[in-house]
């Protein structure tokens, strides 16, 4: 097996393991607390086999908030997970009344200002042991008011075991449970007819009690596969109000759509009153998706894998397929083709086992994206950094791994299994850097996949796989370029070491958004651990070795996993994990702005047209874009003539309004492009690669389009 190779087995479990890793917990933003969590009970005590309710009340700064169930165009329901003993059940959360805002650039969103009290109902079993018993439980949620900052917190609440209970923060319980919908009253009192009239459904509501309360509204609860406009009031009476609700991609020919007919004095009133209306049985079953329509994406899909190719993200890595050709030379064709069916079933894997993860995340009710959602997390960037480093010091020869006895013996007992072997996870590891890139029809065929069946969305990152991995199997099915490469020799140790050059190449690259994502201070303690990563590797090679006793090797080993484990704890649990994350706005260069929808509405009120670049740190066709074409000289005059407003939406972090914002656009990643030509006009998309031209072109189309207005 390639010695570079050998690492990846362990590594690629690190990297999977922290990529799910937490982004930091804290909740204080410039000396201020933003959310202040506690659990609080309905009841003095517990009663063996008596419900009781509990709540999770948020207390927010002010103009912060946090989100309803359905938080509408942006932003993250509130959760709660509760670790409960044997027998203990909990109902699901009671979500009060929310209030709806609508932010710059017609961000609509429901949610909660001030406090909060999310209640559920707890029943303990009817025999407890223990005179009392502690409840526990994980809070996560997203509080927002200019930016967006996750909290969490593991919260306890401890109360006596009795055989009688004495009512407790009765004022506050009240309150909040007058603000719980009220079931849908009947039909002597109510009635509610659906209409589907194109893409839009109807709904009629027909009560006397309207006539009682001027504002109206409807709160739609759309299931996951459905993405619901903005509800308004088609018309009004004094019995009877319509809404129409705007269904912009639904898997389901839907007749109806489960929320709230919310009704107060005015619009957001503390008098607000709710009722829940529940989504009728589907008339019909949609008819699938024509065949001709999924085989042209999926046909998409396998392009934009080949594309994938030659994308700039690909060619840090590409290093090391080229070593490897290189090192077949001379071997017989029937190896070279085994090591590229090897390096094929690498690839295979790491998107089959990516789109089985996103599957799992949308059956989950999370927003899922293309592969470079992990990029977003910071210590997936770091554990990618650590098996990126470690591999440059095996090609440079400070150490090498040698697998046990027994593995040789068994599994590799063949020159020819561990090359195998080898070409498969350098598959794996071309792939996992290769994920953060969005090529020509590839966000086309994930946008229209993401909005699909399990079974489509696997489909699609099949064909990926098979794109991107054509040209290796099909050179490694008909070799005969082969014989033009000089044969194996003493120059290739030279040329092992320069590939270990380029790998750190790519190891500046992955600090450098680590940077983005941590500032300065993250990026130099993520540097430090890396150091004491690089000691252990040189004491591996230089006293782990067949020579040395037995006990030297035990010692040796032992300090090791002691100098990782510690630098882990200090440097990455303590001084990374407490740096503070970048701000996008502090790297901004030249006359590049903030995104903001506040900022974007602004502007186009103003009468501006308005450039907004959805980039991150880690996307290197957005930074290959940005040097051919947005920081051209040509390109930059002409937004100056056309007095263009330029923003810089930064995705380094996973922003959650940017994810949004990317959905509607239809994109699963980034680079999105977007020309906002004026306040009326629609906005003009561009693809994942820029040109001059296309550039200049567009632009003079917004400027036109700005003089007509």
């Amino acid at each position: 097996m390639r010695p570079a190779s050998r690492l990846a087995t362990l590594l690629m479990a690190w990297c999977l393991l922290f990529a799910i890793a937490s982004q930091g917990l804290g909740q204080t933003y410039q000396g201020k607390q933003l959310v202040k969590p506690e659990l609080l009970s309905d009841s003095n005590a517990i009663v063996p086999g008596k419900p009781f309710s509990v709540g999770l009340l948020l207390r927010m700064a002010p103009n912060w908030h946090t989100y309803w169930k359905f938080s509408g165009d942006a932003g993250l329901p509130t959760e709660l997970k509760w670790k409960l003993p044997p027998g203990w059940k909990v109902g699901e959360i009671q979500w009060p009344i929310p209030l709806k805002t609508i932010d710059p650039g017609d961000i609509q969103t429901y949610g909660y200002e001030n406090e909060v009290l999310l209640m559920q109902e707890i029943t303990p079993p009817p025999n407890v042991d223990g005179s009392t018993v502690k409840l526990v439980a994980d809070a996560n949620w997203l509080v927002c008011e200019k930016i967006c900052i996750p909290g969490s917190a593991t919260l306890n609440l401890e109360l006596p075991i009795s055989t009688t209970s004495q009512p407790a923060n009765t004022e506050l319980f009240d309150r909040y449970r007058r603000l719980l919908p009220q079931k849908w009253p009947g039909a002597k009192l109510a009635t509610a007819d659906w209409r589907r009239v194109g893409s839009d459904l109807r709904l009629k509501i027909t009560s006397g009690a309207l006539a009682n309360y001027p504002a109206a509204d409807f709160f739609p609860l759309p299931e996951q596969d459905v993405v619901v406009g903005h509800p308004t009031i088609e018309s009004r009476n004094k019995n009877e109000i319509a809404f129409r609700i705007p269904i912009e991609s639904s898997g389901k020919n839907l007749s109806s759509i489960a929320g709230l007919v919310v009704f107060s004095q005015q619009p957001n009133g503390e008098d607000r009153a709710a009722w829940q209306i529940t989504s009728q049985p589907i008339v019909s079953a949609a008819p699938p998706a024509p065949a001709r329509g999924i085989f042209t994406f999926l046909l998409f899909g396998f392009i934009g894998g080949m594309i994938l190719n030659l994308m700039p993200c690909v060619l840090p890595v590409i290093s090391l397929k080229i070593f490897g050709f290189i090192q077949q030379a001379g071997q017989s064709r029937r190896q070279i083709f085994r090591s590229g069916i090897a390096f094929t079933v690498g690839i295979f894997a790491w998107f089959v086992g990516l789109a089985l993860l996103l599957i799992a995340l949308k059956s989950g009710g999370r927003e899922v994206t293309w592969g470079g959602f992990q990029f977003t997390n910071a210590y997936f960037v770091l554990v990618l950094s650590v098996i990126v480093l470690v591999f440059a010091l095996n090609l440079f020869g400070v150490f090498e791994i040698s697998l046990p006895q027994s593995m040789t013996r068994g599994l590799l007992s063949t020159t020819e299994r561990k090359d195998d072997l080898g070409s498969f996870f350098q598959g794996v590891f071309a792939t996992v850097l290769a994920t953060p890139c969005t090529a020509p029809f590839l966000g086309t065929a994930l946008g229209f996949a993401f909005s699909q069946s399990a079974v489509v969305i696997l489909a699609m990152f099949v064909a990926i796989a098979a794109g991107m991995s054509a040209p290796y199997l099909l050179l490694s099915a008909q070799p005969a370029w082969l014989r033009f490469l000089p044969r194996p020799g003493a120059w290739m140790a030279h040329l092992k070491q320069f590939m270990g050059f380029l790998l750190l190449a790519t190891l500046l690259f992955l600090l450098y958004v680590l940077g983005a994502q941590r500032g300065l201070e993250g990026a130099i303690w993520a540097s430090c651990f890396l150091l004491v990563i690089s000691i252990v590797c040189w004491m591996k090679g230089a006293f782990v070795v067949p020579t040395a006793s037995a006990l030297k090797r035990a010692v040796v080993l032992v300090l090791m996993l002691l100098l990782v484990l510690g630098s882990g704890i200090y440097f990455i649990g303590d001084k990374f994990h407490s740096a503070n994350m970048a701000s996008g706005a502090s790297q901004l260069r030249g006359d590049w702005q903030a995104f903001t929808p506040a900022r974007l509405q602004t502007e186009l009120e103003q009468g501006r047209s308005v450039f907004v670049d959805f980039t991150a740190a880690w996307c290197l066709t957005c930074k290959f874009n940005e040097a051919s074409v947005l920081e051209s000289a040509d390109v930059r005059e002409a937004f100056q003539r056309h007095a263009v407003v330029k923003m810089k939406a930064d995705w380094t972090n996973g922003d959650p309004v940017i994810t949004k914002l990317l959905q509607q656009f239809g994109r699963p990643g980034v680079p999105l492009y977007v020309l906002y030509p004026g306040k009326n006009a629609e906005p003009i998309v561009f693809p994942e690669l820029l040109t001059k031209n296309m550039m200049l072109e567009k632009l003079e189309t917004a400027a036109r389009t700005v003089a007509a207005q």
